[in-house]
C-alpha cells in the first residue's frame, strides 16, 4: 500500500491541528489556574480588607477613646477642648514666618547664582 502525495499532506495538517488543539487546551487550562489563584488571592485581600476595617471600627470608637484619653491624660498633657478654641479659619490671622538669614550669607561672600547663569532658552539637547 503506497500513499500517495495528497494522503501525507492530510495526514501532516490533521497531525499539526491535533498538536495545536493540544497546545491550546494545555495553555487554556494553565490560564484558569493562574485565574483560579488569582481569585482566591483577591478573596483573601477582601477578608483582610474587612477585618481591618472591623480592626478599626472597634478602634474608634468613643467610649474605648474616653477612657484611653482619661488613662493619658497625665502624660499626654490632654486637655478637654472648650467652646472659645474652636474658630473659624479667617479668624486666626496670619503667623509670621522666620526669614533665613542664608541667601545673605551667601550673597556677602560673592558667590555666583546659578540660577542667574541658567539660559532660560536652553534645552538639555542643545548646549548653548
Amino acid at each position: 500500500m503506497l500513499f500517495r502525495t495528497s494522503d501525507v499532506v492530510l495526514i501532516a495538517v490533521m497531525l499539526s491541528a491535533a498538536a495545536f488543539t493540544y497546545k491550546t487546551k494545555h495553555d487554556a487550562e494553565a490560564m484558569m489556574d493562574r485565574i483560579g489563584k488569582l481569585e482566591t488571592n483577591i478573596q483573601l485581600e477582601k477578608d483582610s480588607i474587612d477585618i481591618l476595617k472591623a480592626d478599626w471600627s472597634l478602634f474608634t470608637q468613643p467610649g474605648r477613646l474616653q477612657k484611653l484619653a482619661e488613662a493619658y491624660q497625665t502624660e499626654l498633657g490632654l486637655q478637654v477642648t472648650q467652646a472659645q478654641q474652636i474658630v473659624d479659619f479667617s479668624a486666626l490671622g496670619s503667623i509670621p514666618f522666620p526669614v533665613d538669614k542664608v541667601g545673605d550669607l551667601i550673597a556677602e561672600l560673592g558667590v555666583a547664582d546659578p540660577a542667574q547663569e541658567i539660559d532660560p532658552t536652553a534645552t538639555g539637547g542643545v548646549r548653548p
